[in-house]
């Protein structure tokens, strides 16, 4: 996977998607067809995908307790992960402390509030499928439903 490294040429619009999106990638679950679209927009270069660099753990971490997965299974999300070449941004910097207010001031975790920072930093939307996520943050625009997503 790609780790954002200063300015980096994007064809495409940004959006930041968080594990509940991305693990539809692997899944056929609600909304997956909609994750779907998003992931073809990506690979097509009409977006571009950032997220934290806790996306991968997150979504092998939810594949892995799905029980749909085994050992091999796992291992070859986690290659198409890294295939993707997604732009991962590590909590470091504005990236951080945007973080962690988020975090305190909307009752969320922080692994949930990294997803909004980045939106928040990189004034992008913010997909994901967490119901309870967009009712907790609202008030931030930037955090969209997968529903909404269009091309």
């Amino acid at each position: 996977m790609e780790q954002h490294e200063g300015d980096k040429e994007m064809e495409g619009a940004t959006v930041v998607v968080d594990a509940s999106v991305a693990v539809k990638w692997f899944v056929e679950e609600e909304y997956s067809d909609k994750a779907r679209l998003l992931m073809e927009a990506y690979a097509q270069g009409v977006i571009d995908i950032a997220a934290p660099s806790i996306l991968p753990y997150e979504v092998l971490n939810a594949l892995k307790y799905s029980g749909a997965f085994g050992e091999d299974e796992l291992k070859e999300a986690a290659q198409i992960l890294d295939d993707l070449q997604l732009t991962l941004y590590g909590l470091e910097g504005d990236l951080g402390w945007i973080t962690v207010e988020i975090a305190m001031r909307k009752g969320i975790t922080i692994y949930d509030a990294s997803y909004v920072a980045l939106a928040t930093l990189l004034e992008a939307p913010l997909y994901t499928a967490d119901e309870k996520l967009i009712e907790k943050t609202r008030g931030i625009n930037l955090v969209k439903h997968i529903t909404t997503y269009h091309t």
